[in-house]
């Protein structure tokens, strides 16, 4: 393949030191794979870590909310609409996707601990 982009001359001649693209790969180079796993890690942590965080937010509210089991269920699931939108957010907004993952793993373990407190898992 080198031989041939080397032997061909003229105005659209590609040099020998180009990166060779591979047919089942939509983009070409390390900076660009780097990049989009980068951006899936994110989109996976919004959608997978972002209902975890608001599942979770969801039972520390249903718990810790005062009034009837129904009514304390009712507005912790309507305020974990809020907390997944805020949790996708913030995953987009972080400086990296580790941050994002770090954050989400500390948020749920807070909701986890609050839940542990109120002896949600027994």
């Amino acid at each position: 393949m080198k031989a041939a982009r080397s032997a061909a001359r003229g105005p659209d001649a590609v040099p020998a030191e180009a990166p060779v693209r591979h047919r089942w790969l939509p983009f070409g180079g390390s900076e660009a794979l780097r990049y989009r796993l980068a951006v899936a890690s994110r989109a996976l942590a919004a959608i997978v870590g972002g209902y975890g965080v608001a599942a979770l937010a969801s039972a520390v509210l249903a718990l810790w909310l005062p009034g009837t089991r129904a009514s304390a269920t009712v507005w912790a699931t309507l305020a974990a609409f809020v907390v997944y939108v805020v949790a996708v957010m913030f995953v987009f907004a972080t400086r990296s996707a580790w941050r994002a993952w770090g954050g989400l793993l500390v948020a749920s373990g807070v909701f986890g601990a609050l839940i542990w407190l109120r002896g949600g898992f027994a």
